[in-house]
């Protein structure tokens, strides 16, 4: 009999190429090209608008609850006689690049029109972050968008919810539209009004728009500063759907169908997500639940009625999925009927995520799904690197997908990542000073992350991220700590417990950690305790594990010290928390310097978790 462990099936899905042509350069750079050419693809985004309009005008396009929990439905035909109309309103008012367009609202099905109708005539539009109104207490981000756009028109679906924002920051001189709730003593246009106009030079103005267009600004507070406009033109947009569709050639078999929550202001949900339904002729099931305790039932009523064909999440959105998934059969059915891929992005799926979800999936329709993550950025449209799908797992950044030319330059002992191709930002609206510092002499956008092979003798697996180049310091020995990676390696020995980790050590003599603890997981160990920071049964567990850890390190650059959990999460006011919802490491860092002293003091408080002796 044999011993041999046959791994599961998975359900067939059609993927691209990632053939990888690799060319060392005397200056020690390398360059990684995927020799595939990148297909035609169109000057104008909305000119698949109008094709599936004209090819299947019933189909569904854009879905979304009304009040009474019913789902209404756009068709292709319809979306395109809406935008049109919009289209002809925003021409009528003169609104070009220096008074565009500001969003304030989360994902709607006005939102979407609104959207589509400048995409087509050639007005740009930036979706702003709804936290930067509705959570924001000063409103400062919000504040610095309004002044760099100097927009014409100012977008909210409900007036009221957005009162105080719209008081804070949006400038008097700008048309304000509301679907409803006008602001009280502010002009205000009903969005009905802009549906109801005439679409008076629209096909005219649809002709002029081409692939040097701007189509949108994303603004993205990355890790340092104010938020920065990056411009997306219509050739960012149009080629790297091409780069998805070769990619993912399973999109084009069947019209994909996505349930997804994530915000259109950020690339992932605005560009990838949004753009790859339209590109595909596919339905988006706008979900209007976020990967969180309190509102991830809403995600999970949506699914238990729409199968998805493609799901994509951050980590935690899978997190979540899959306590409901364990408990629910009927649910497990709906999910795994007909997807053909799980694909996450942000952040590594961890290990016991994965392994229930493979396990349900062959408990309900007997194969495993295919998980996928790729890499790329806001200034990359966003996809540009891509798994194989024998080698997708945790750190792992991939291959370039066709049309993507990546180059790896040596910076101090790493390798940075550079990217160029047709997806590429032609820089930030109105600062010429960062754009010329975002490019090297070739043309190159610096992403300020490093790579490293997966397996330096099997170059075909591609690379793994090697941590942000801003982010990597020095001990007070000289030694070079590599956050990045230590980081993953904290979360991976401390799950599901904990959710983010960032490392402290600049300049001392040993490292050391603050923990953003899951507070569901972490309930479980406490039993309902409201405060868990100091819970002496978490700090005991929490202190196992990262002694475990330490037990592996193979020196003082790998070794965590002392920990503490965090009392308060993370602020997104303080910039904490960046565009992508990751953690700013140097902001926390700064903001809770009080709190790295109690780390470092030489008697450490009780919850703070030693791990030994100073070295």
């Amino acid at each position: 009999m044999s011993d041999t462990i046959m791994d599961p099936p998975t359900r067939p899905v059609r993927l691209g190429s990632l053939d990888t042509v690799f060319t060392e350069r005397p200056d020690g750079s390398l360059l990684a090209r995927n020799p595939e050419p990148l297909g035609a693809y169109p000057s104008r985004l909305t000119e698949r608008l109008e094709h599936w309009a004209l090819v299947a005008p019933d189909r569904p396009y854009l879905a979304r609850r009304d009040q009474g929990g019913e789902w209404r439905r756009i068709t292709y035909g319809e979306a395109f006689r809406q935008a049109r109309a919009i289209g002809g309103a925003l021409l009528a008012r003169g609104l070009s690049a220096q008074r565009p367009i500001a969003i304030l609202s989360g994902n709607s099905l006005e939102h979407a029109l609104l959207a589509l109708a400048a995409l087509h005539v050639g007005i740009p539009f930036t979706a702003i972050s709804v936290p930067y109104s509705l959570v924001s207490t000063d409103f400062g981000k919000l504040r610095h968008i309004m002044g760099l756009l100097e927009p014409g028109l100012v977008f909210a679906d409900d007036g009221a919810l957005f009162a105080s924002a719209i008081e804070a920051a949006v400038p008097a001189d700008a048309e304000l539209v509301v679907v409803a709730n006008p602001v009280a003593d502010r002009a205000c246009t009903s969005f009905a009004d802009l549906l109801a106009s005439a679409p008076d030079g629209v096909d005219e103005a649809a002709s002029r728009v081409g692939p040097e267009t701007i189509a949108k600004f994303l603004f993205t507070s990355g890790s340092t500063g104010v938020p920065k406009g990056v411009i997306n033109t219509q050739r960012m947009l149009c080629s790297n759907q091409q780069m998805i569709a070769q990619s993912f050639p399973f999109l084009t078999d069947e019209p994909p169908v996505l349930v997804d929550w994530t915000p259109w202001n950020h690339t992932f949900g605005g560009n990838h997500d949004f753009g790859l339904i339209l590109y595909n002729g596919g339905t988006l099931y706008i979900d209007e639940g976020k990967p969180t305790p309190a509102l991830m039932g809403e995600t999970i009523r949506n699914l238990r009625e729409i199968s998805p064909t493609f799901y994509l999440n951050v980590p935690t959105g899978f997190e979540e999925l899959v306590k409901y998934l364990k408990r629910e059969p009927a649910l497990r059915e709906t999910f795994f009927a007909r997807v053909r891929m799980l694909f996450y992005a942000s952040a590594a799926l961890k290990q016991h995520v994965w392994d229930d979800l493979d396990a349900l999936a062959m408990q309900t329709v007997g194969t495993t799904i295919q998980k996928m993550a790729g890499f790329g950025a806001t200034e990359t449209a966003p996809f540009a690197l891509i798994c194989r799908a024998d080698c997708v797992q945790a750190g792992v950044v991939g291959l370039p997908c066709a049309g993507i030319e990546l180059k790896l330059a040596p910076v101090g002992d790493k390798m940075e990542a550079r990217i160029r191709g047709p997806n590429v930002t032609p820089g930030y609206w109105k600062r010429p000073d960062q754009t010329a510092a975002a490019f090297d002499e070739e043309g190159f956008y610096c992403l300020g992350d490093a790579f490293r092979w997966v397996d330096p003798a099997r170059r075909e697996l591609g690379f793994a991220f090697d941590g942000r180049i801003t982010e990597d310091f020095k001990l007070g020995t000289g030694t070079w700590v590599s956050v990045g990676p230590l980081r993953g390696r904290v979360l991976a020995a401390l799950a599901p417990y904990a959710k983010d980790a960032v490392i402290a050590g600049v300049n001392c003599d040993y490292l050391a950690v603050l923990l953003v603890p899951d507070v569901t997981a972490c309930a479980e160990i406490c039993a309902g305790a409201e405060q868990i920071h100091d819970h002496p049964e978490l700090l005991r567990l929490f202190r196992d594990r990262l002694a475990a850890l330490a037990a592996q390190a193979t020196g003082s650059a790998s070794r965590i010290v002392r920990a503490m959990i965090l009392r308060d999460p993370p602020d997104v006011d303080a910039g904490e928390i960046t565009d992508k919802g990751s953690i700013n490491q140097r902001a926390v860092l700064a903001r809770r310097a009080a709190l790295v002293e109690d780390l470092y003091a030489e008697t450490p408080k009780p919850h703070v978790i030693t791990l030994g002796d100073i070295p």
